[in-house]
């Protein structure tokens, strides 16, 4: 894990020098990989979420699935913000600017955002929600995105700490993995563990909610499938979707990413770094 502390602090650095065109297209790309994992973990647990007697292992089910994302960002190579939310740990060190931290996650988030929302798009347009033998996938895409407009500001907020939290565990981690298999199994755990627990992840969500927003406005059919009163769907607006969830969760996934993960091993392995001890 000292390791670690030291490989997380060197990404920074590069991160923060990096074309911004070529990190805007590995952010598009990261926005996508994580839209598809989030696709499919719905259509592998949208039975299960119907029903609140199996409302649980349908999260478990969902959480099966959706590591994937992450593991094709890490693997294959994409630009995710709330694993650069750790861009702190160099920014502490003085190693970055405040100016490059920022210049490095508005275009990240941004290249996410436009990812996320045109894959939700595709999907919409592709007919998969509607796919035989009934409304019900449409339905449950509609509920999950109504659901996280529903939050209270604080409550979003919260989840995004320990959503990122798990997160970033799972990055640190595999940045200490030897080899594939062991990234994969140290990605999955995490990521299985957030999901299940319905914490909030804002790249995640930049699919989940447009792609319910989308879904409801193309077929209208899906909100008499949703299992949530009219009062919950009611919420489900862009600008709840910008306000209400996905600006407190991104707060939520800096603090948990870059200040309980990044900032705390930090000062935790920073003796051993120290060149005086050396």
């Amino acid at each position: 894990m000292s390791e670690s502390y030291q490989l997380i602090s060197e990404a920074g650095v590069a991160r923060a020098k990096k074309n911004a065109a070529d990190l805007f297209i590995l952010s598009l790309l990261a926005g996508a990989y994580l839209s598809l994992a989030g696709a499919a973990s719905t259509m592998a647990a949208h039975n299960l979420l119907a029903s609140p007697d199996t409302f649980g292992y349908g999260r478990l089910v969902a959480a099966m699935i959706f590591p994937c994302g992450l593991v094709i960002v890490a693997i294959a190579g994409a630009e995710l913000f709330t694993g650069n939310t750790m861009m702190l740990l160099p920014l502490a060190q003085r190693r970055i600017s405040l100016f490059a931290m920022m210049r490095n996650w508005g275009i990240v988030y941004t290249g996410n955002l436009v990812g996320a929302v045109a894959m939700a798009l595709l999907v919409c347009l592709s007919g998969q929600l509607s796919l035989p033998p009934s409304d019900l996938l449409g339905g449950i895409t509609v509920t999950l995105a109504a659901i996280k407009c529903n939050f209270t500001f604080l409550q979003a907020f919260l989840l995004g700490i320990c959503c990122n939290w798990l997160v970033c565990l799972a990055i640190w981690m595999s940045i200490a993995a030897k080899d594939l298999a062991g990234k994969v199994l140290v990605i999955f755990f995490p990521i299985c563990a957030f999901v299940t627990a319905g914490f909030e992840h804002s790249i995640a969500n930049m699919f989940f909610i447009p792609v319910g927003l989308f879904a409801a406005q193309f077929h209208p059919e899906f909100l008499s499938a949703a299992k949530v009163s009219p009062e919950v769907l009611a919420m489900l607006t862009w600008e709840n979707f910008f306000l209400k969830n996905l600006l407190p969760v991104t707060l939520g996934n800096i603090v948990g990413g870059g200040i309980f993960v990044a900032l705390t091993y930090g000062y935790v392995h920073r003796k051993s770094h120290d060149p005086k001890n050396q």
